[in-house]
């Protein structure tokens, strides 16, 4: 973290419940933004304490890393994560047989395009961009990864095509 920047744990979305885990009675405190994190303590402050200390920690750790914390989810609250969205009979055709491909719903491949768009919007674009100077890595966000190899390829988490980022001769393949 730049000491410009202040992190804030409080931003994160913690949920603590009670509850009975391995036969004790305690709370647990899970952080939306890491599922895979969970805290267990004998009170609802201890638990909390102990979230806030564990985003703290990963937070340092990634900046140390060189990678990027995940940023909190701010819910809106007039938002049912429902759209209706039109589109020429062309594109839908083309996007069912790629979801078809894909053996995915066409709902999931669209919600991964639309990630990755908003990916590239905010904040991930730099990585996508700098991984030609790490040959040999792989970046991965929540929802795609990004492998270098000699023909540089976008990989849709969970999905089986690689989508070329260069054409033939070098220059960048332009999406969307």
């Amino acid at each position: 973290m730049d000491s410009n920047e202040r992190f804030d744990a409080s931003l994160y979305n913690i949920s603590v419940r009670k509850g009975r885990f391995d036969g004790d009675i305690l709370f647990e405190a899970k952080i939306k933004e890491l599922p895979d994190v969970a805290e267990y303590a004998d009170t609802h402050e201890e638990a909390y304490s102990l979230a806030i200390d564990t985003l703290e920690t990963t937070a340092e750790i990634l900046s140390e890393q060189g990678k990027m914390m995940p940023l909190p989810i701010i819910e809106e609250g007039n938002y049912s994560g429902r759209v209706t969205l039109r589109m020429p009979k062309s594109m839908h055709a083309a996007c069912a047989a790629w979801s078809e491909t894909e053996e995915t719903s066409l709902n999931q491949l669209i919600v991964n395009c639309l990630s990755y768009g908003l990916g590239r919007q905010f904040g991930i674009s730099h990585t996508l961009h700098k991984f030609k100077a790490t040959l040999g890595t792989e970046k991965q966000t929540r929802f795609i990864s990004v492998e270098a190899q000699p023909q540089p390829v976008l990989t849709l988490v969970g999905h089986k095509k690689h989508i070329p980022l260069h054409d033939e001769t070098g220059g960048q393949v332009a999406y969307g």
